[in-house]
């Protein structure tokens, strides 16, 4: 009672694949993707800086007031808010958009 135990390829036909000659062309890499968090006017930069102060949980939440309380209440707990969002909020004073913070539209 002897079997013989062959190798797996004894079994199945080797096949090799023959050598490509043609080389393949190279094509240029395509331009990177543009970022959409990326301002592309004045507008869209003073509010990009507003959004990031509104994401920045070193100045305390920012649900249920304004951005300029918020600034003001980080100055009084001596948090040291930057000076450049508050003097952007003194100038845009009336402008919702530029008044309310990120979350303003989501209900409490």
């Amino acid at each position: 009672m002897t079997t013989k135990h062959g190798l797996i390829t004894d079994s199945f036909k080797v096949v090799k694949k023959a050598k490509r000659k043609v080389k393949r062309e190279k094509r240029a890499p395509p331009p990177p993707p543009q970022k959409e968090d990326e301002p592309k006017t004045v507008r869209d930069e003073e509010l990009h800086r507003l959004r990031q102060f509104d994401l920045d949980w070193r100045f305390g939440p920012c649900t249920g007031i304004s951005r300029l309380e918020r600034w003001e209440r980080a100055k009084l707990h001596g948090l040291s808010p930057p000076e450049e969002i508050r003097d952007l909020l003194q100038q845009t004073h009336t402008d919702p958009e530029y008044n309310q913070s990120l979350w303003s539209e989501y209900p409490l």
